[in-house]
């Protein structure tokens, strides 16, 4: 059994005293106390996304992979509480945030803060294999023409992120004092944060909270996971509401009262209502609903026009972090979504009448 008692992407920039090169700290983890014997290799190739035998290898060889502060071979045994570092040695150029032109819809803007609703598909921060076409490569350039220190973002900039293929609204601070204001609204549970999402099945109440740590999956670093008895992870509450039922599926609002990685696509998928065509959580297929041929086809047409889990950030409110002015922004939902639940609306007319 492969069990990680920690594990964060670490993408602060570090000098290698060695090489005009930059060595990045791309992961830390530490194993947990039930963790059992395994080569060091094995055990990474089961938890490191895109990881093959021989990029390990050669990473071990030259000293990128430390388990307790030291450099190991291949056959090193991992063991309980064991913490492991990887590097990644790339040329410099690679960290430096690269201003783009790219298309930003610009909800409010002063000389603090930005307010900006993210489109589905886009990477809010460059990282490895996404290095151009992230939100910050857009904000870089568009800051660019402002006296703002481009080079302190995404550290300075980025107070909270949303998952590449969910839309929806994304504060940004401009100034350190900012950040560290709404940094500490986020921990100390004060911003507001409602989203919309399509989830499948039908909700057995009008409202409710849903209460699990959340963490990563114990054997693929890439998903996380519910542990309802906290042993894992770190305490996750989301509320939700009934907007409206669909039969097979239903709209529903959620309001973020703590902040996990996939808080909400996890947890909706824990209590047995993944979200529409999420792939990572089951959702990107017929969950509940007929078996009839017309039932499917009418799916995966839905699925056609919203390629993405359905789930929109439509409110955020948090106070200003200079005048302490209580600020709320509101975005539509995008035309995918729309387009879909209205879809979903037409069928279960149809069925009503039928």
């Amino acid at each position: 059994m492969i069990e990680l008692l920690e594990l964060e992407e670490d993408w602060d920039e570090e000098k290698a005293a060695s090489s005009e090169d930059e060595r990045v700290e791309r992961m830390r983890m530490t194993l947990g106390k039930k963790q059992e014997p395994m080569r060091v290799d094995k055990f990474l190739m089961n938890c490191v996304e895109g990881a093959t035998r021989n990029k390990i290898q050669q990473a071990l060889d030259d000293g990128s992979i430390l388990v307790n502060g030291k450099a190991v071979k291949s056959n090193y045994k991992v063991k309980p509480l064991d913490e492991i570092v990887i590097f990644e040695t790339r040329p410099s150029e690679l960290n430096e945030v690269i201003p783009e032109n790219l298309p930003l819809n610009i909800v409010f803007e002063d000389e603090t803060l930005m307010v900006l609703n993210k489109a589905a598909g886009m990477v809010v921060h460059p990282g490895c294999g996404n290095y151009s076409g992230t939100l910050v490569n857009g904000l870089a350039g568009y800051l660019q023409s402002e006296q703002v220190d481009i080079e302190s973002l995404p550290r300075v900039g980025l107070v909270h992120r949303i998952d590449k293929d969910t839309s929806g609204l994304v504060v940004v601070a401009k100034t350190e004092r900012a950040m560290s204001d709404l940094a500490a609204q986020f921990k100390k549970h004060t911003v507001y944060r409602r989203y919309i999402a399509l989830v499948w099945g039908d909700m057995e109440q009008d409202e409710g909270t849903i209460e699990g740590h959340v963490g990563r999956n114990l054997r693929f670093r890439k998903i996380m996971d519910v542990f309802p008895d906290g042993e894992q992870g770190k305490h996750a509450i989301t509320h939700y509401k009934v907007l409206e039922r669909f039969n097979y599926v239903t709209l529903i609002e959620l309001r973020l009262e703590t902040g996990r990685t996939h808080q909400i696509r996890v947890h909706m998928q824990h209590k047995g209502h993944p979200l529409f065509n999420d792939a990572t959580y089951g959702g990107d297929r017929i969950v509940k609903g007929t078996i009839f041929s017309k039932y499917k086809q009418f799916v995966e047409n839905c699925f056609k026009l919203l390629p993405r889990q359905a789930l929109h950030a439509k409110e955020l409110g948090f106070k200003h972090p200079e005048s302490g002015e209580w600020i709320q922004f509101s975005s539509d939902l995008p035309i995918d979504m729309q387009t879909v639940i209205e879809k979903w609306r037409t069928y279960t007319k149809a069925i009503i009448k039928t």
